[in-house]
């Protein structure tokens, strides 16, 4: 847009300018020549010392040429290219020699500033954190492991107050002090302490961990005592002296724990288990975890969740009342309450343990099961296991063998056979079989083991005098194959899912050795219908018996009943594993008829019908292949029938020399459950 009020242009004025113009360069020119020359003159003096005056000379003449140039504006000259890397750097520095000090020196700052931004805003919450640390003592505040309870609320194992002692090395003022104070109480000499009194690593030096509450009593009576003495003597020679007196210190600390115990000593010890001490290095913590037992089993609920208390200490390292002061209390652990009748368990431990040594056994184990619910009242295994003192521990001793050990049954395993005889309708008690002397099959003969000659039994006789020969031919009228059907649908042959450590096999829930019925020979079939060549636990065979007496359901054997903080209470599986009720009645008059007329005489118990079977097992050789000879393994199954009670007990003993039973040990163990419980006879 054009301005309509600027004054029209005047053609005079424009030739002035432009000789202005022509003038001005005319000048510029001049200018940038002496600039060149001057300058070079000032390289060439430089680079041959040249005097101050030719040097001042040739500065005037640049200052000339400089403000010559600013005045006639523009060059003729064209700038040069600038060049890069190093020999760009080099370069700038020979042409700008004048500025290369600010240009050091600006260098110099940025990377002072860089530094110190690095420091002091990137580094800075590292650094505080270190200094933190170092300056801060975390101390592990362990939970109270929970208690274990026997049914009736009786401690089995337990938690009790104890003291750990420790020393903050940085607090002793005199170390010998300190050392003797300890050694004084807690034994040894002072020197045996002077290493952790003195440690220049830590503000946490453990002396002794979960000692008793009256032993850490004890230390700080006589802490208080022999510092207030030294403190006394110290004020005393300050002021003789004309000096401040120090103030004494032992740097002996305490810190409230708990500590596991077992009141009932060896009496039930391998179900409750025991605790071994973990140390983690990093916290500095020490805790228990179980290692076998209910202790292992439960050990996640019964731990409970540690808390920790951090202190901040000065350059001194005294305490600083200001500081960092925080804690989180521990979560201490669930208690639980289990089946056991602890009263009960040292009554079948004794039986157990006499028994057995009467019978030269090597071991035994005893198993006392209630049927109709699957609750455990009682188990043992030999040798014997106290959680208490475990400075002497024998070789299996923590393993409940019940539960975890394998054994070929036996005569026992005869009702497994004879209740599938029944319940598919094969025989019926009184059906009558002929059964010879002796039978063959593989070239191998089967016998019984009493000599007689042949014989015609009824099913019930077969059972009541345990014939081998008896059995296998009744086996075989049914079937091998249903007999292989009803020992996997009796769950023999699968864990019982006991809340135990050690059943089976990990990652599988089969249990016991039963080969596939496709690689059965006629004398293997004839052998697992009487309990060899077949291997089961003996809380097996308490569960199978426990589906007899209840009406053919069985129950998960367990220990478990509640964790009172949470309301917790377990619900445990059941399984119909005997269809055909009315042979359950024929079964349990079977096994009435073996204590009453059969080999479990010495079973019975006056008033009280009891039914059961015996059994004695051969052993095999592992070592040489075959059988052993003149040792067996005894055991018996039975519970009473017609009564107020569902209780199934289970009786075994390992390696016994010579022709016995184990029926008397069954008899006590029952006859202290009638008393304990007043079981009565219906």
């Amino acid at each position: 847009m054009q301005n309509r009020n600027r004054p029209p242009r005047n053609d005079g004025g424009a030739r002035d300018a432009q000789r202005r113009a022509n003038n001005s360069r005319s000048g510029r020119s001049s200018g940038q020549h002496a600039s060149r020359t001057d300058a070079r003159s000032a390289y060439r003096s430089g680079r041959h010392g040249a005097s101050g005056q030719s040097r001042s000379r040739n500065a005037r003449s640049e200052r000339d040429a400089r403000t010559s140039r600013s005045r006639n504006g523009e060059s003729r000259r064209q700038p040069a290219q600038p060049k890069s890397g190093i020999a760009g750097f080099i370069a700038f520095l020979n042409a700008e020699r004048a500025l290369a000090p600010l240009f050091l020196f600006g260098l110099v700052v940025a990377l002072f500033f860089g530094k110190l931004v690095w420091l002091q805003v990137i580094k800075a919450p590292e650094f505080t954190e270190q200094s933190q640390a170092q300056r801060t003592s975390k101390i592990v505040l362990e939970p109270r492991r929970g208690t274990i309870y026997d049914r009736n609320g009786v401690v089995l194992a337990t938690s009790v107050d104890a003291t750990t002692i420790y020393v903050n090395p940085v607090e002793v003022s005199d170390p010998n002090l300190t050392a003797g104070i300890l050694a004084q109480v807690l034994g040894g000499e002072a020197k045996d302490y002077l290493e952790k009194v003195t440690a220049s690593d830590t503000y946490y030096s453990i002396i002794k961990r979960k000692a008793d509450t009256s032993v850490g009593d004890e230390v700080k009576q006589l802490a208080s005592e022999r510092v207030e003495e030294a403190q006394n003597k110290e004020t005393a020679d300050a002021k003789a002296a004309g000096r401040k007196a120090e103030t004494i210190a032992s740097g002996i600390h305490y810190v409230s724990e708990s500590r596991r115990e077992y009141p009932n000593a060896q009496v039930g010890g391998q179900v409750v288990g025991a605790c071994s001490i973990g140390v983690d290095s990093d916290t500095n913590r020490e805790y228990y975890y179980g290692i076998c037992g209910l202790e292992a089993q439960y050990n996640d609920v019964l731990s409970g969740t540690p808390g920790y208390m951090e202190q901040e200490y000065g350059q001194t390292g005294q305490l600083i009342p200001s500081g960092t002061h925080e804690k989180v209390d521990a979560i201490d652990g669930q208690d639980i309450v289990v089946s056991i009748d602890i009263e009960l368990q040292r009554q079948v431990e004794d039986s157990l343990t006499s028994g057995c040594k009467g019978l030269n056994a090597t071991g035994g184990s005893a198993v006392l099961m209630d049927g109709s619910t699957g609750e455990i009242y009682a188990a043992a295994s030999l040798p014997l296991f106290n959680p208490a003192d475990r400075s002497e521990v024998k070789e299996g001793a923590m393993q409940l063998k019940c539960v975890t050990d394998l054994f070929e049954p036996g005569s026992i395993f005869k009702s497994v056979s004879t209740m599938a005889i029944l319940e598919t309708g094969t025989l019926t008690p009184d059906s009558e079989l002929f059964c010879p002397a002796s039978i063959t099959a593989d070239g191998y003969t089967i016998s019984d083991a009493h000599e007689r000659g042949d014989a015609t039994f009824t099913l019930r006789e077969i059972l009541d005098q345990s014939s081998n020969v008896g059995i296998s031919l009744a086996t075989e009228q049914m079937g091998f194959d249903e007999l292989y059907n009803h020992i996997v649908k009796y769950n023999l042959h699968s864990t019982t899912g006991v809340d135990y450590p050690g059943e089976g096999e990990e990652g599988t829930d089969a249990l016991g050795m039963l080969a596939p019925l496709e690689q059965w020979s006629a004398v293997q079939a004839y052998n697992v219908s009487f309990g060899q060549g077949v291997s089961v636990t003996p809380l097996q065979m308490t569960r199978f018996y426990g589906a007899i007496v209840n009406s053919g359901v069985e129950c998960v054997p367990h220990f478990l009943l509640s964790m009172p903080q949470s309301g917790y209470t377990p619900i445990y599986e059941t399984e119909d594993v005997i269809e055909n009720k009315d042979a359950i009645g024929d079964m349990q008059s079977m096994l009435k008829t073996v204590v009453t007329d059969g080999t479990g005489k010495l079973a019975a118990i006056d008033g009280y019908n009891v039914a059961g079977k015996t059994s004695t097992a051969e052993i095999y050789d592992e070592e040489n292949g075959g059988y052993r000879k003149n040792v067996y393994n005894l055991a018996f199954t039975g519970f009473l029938a017609d009564s107020s009670s569902k209780l199934v007990c289970f009786v075994g003993a390992n390696e016994v020399p010579g022709n016995r039973v184990v029926t008397p040990i069954f008899k006590d163990i029952m006859t202290s459950a009638i008393d304990r419980f007043g079981i009565t006879s219906e």
